[in-house]
Parts: structure tokens; sequence; C-alpha cells
């Protein structure tokens, strides 16, 4: 049971240290090459889910690779949520939010099967 704790921990740290990289040199190249606004949205949102795949195969190993990763999916989300909340000093709760719950959740359970099958084969 804590060894499931820690992996889970361990992959909403990374999916969240990745998330802020990713989105740190997105606006860097949004401002250097006048980046539609148009495109933000739908770049952010592939780059919470490459962020959250990659704290799943980083770190969930064993068994349970699905509840894991919905666990861990939908906690990234909602601390990425949270922390860009705080940075940009506003916190706009819609039902868009639901929807990237939902896609968190099945980015981590994805993530998080694939991850404990590799891990099995290797």
């Amino acid at each position: 049971m804590r060894t499931n704790i820690l992996q889970v921990v361990k992959a909403v740290l990374a999916a969240v240290l990745v998330s802020l990289v990713l989105v740190l040199i997105f606006t860097v190249l949004i401002q250097l090459f006048s980046i539609p606004l148009t495109a933000v949205k739908p770049v952010n949102q592939v780059l919470k889910i490459l962020s959250i795949a990659t704290g799943g195969l980083l770190f969930i190993r064993g068994e349970k690779g699905l509840i894991k990763g919905l666990i861990y999916g939908v906690i990234s989300v909602v601390l990425t949520f949270l922390l860009y909340g705080l940075i940009s000093l506003s916190l706009n709760i819609s039902w868009l939010f639901a929807v990237e719950i939902v896609i968190g959740a099945a980015a981590g359970a994805i993530s998080g099967v694939i991850a404990v099958n590799i891990k099995k084969s290797v």
C-alpha cells in the first residue's frame, strides 16, 4: 500500500514539474514566434497529456496501473489547475475543468497500464 501511494505521489510530482517546464518553453515560443492565441489552449492540453504520461511511465510499477493512473491523472490535473491559477491570479472553474479532469484521468489510466506492462516485460 505504501509503495503504491509513493508511486502515485512521485508520478504526480513528475507530471506537474514536466508540465511547468513544457508550459514555460511554450510561453517563450509564443513570445518568439507570435503564435496565435487560438493555438494556446489545444497546445496546453497536449502538454498536460504528455506531462501526465511522462509521470506514469517514469514511476508507475507493479500492478493496478489503471487505478494508480486514474488517481495520479486526476490529482495532476487538479494541482496544475491550482498552480496555474495561483500564477495567473485567477481561478475560473467551468465545465471545461470537468473535461480536463476526464482527459487527465484517461491519460493517467492509459499511461499507468502501459507503464506496468512495460516494466513486466523488461
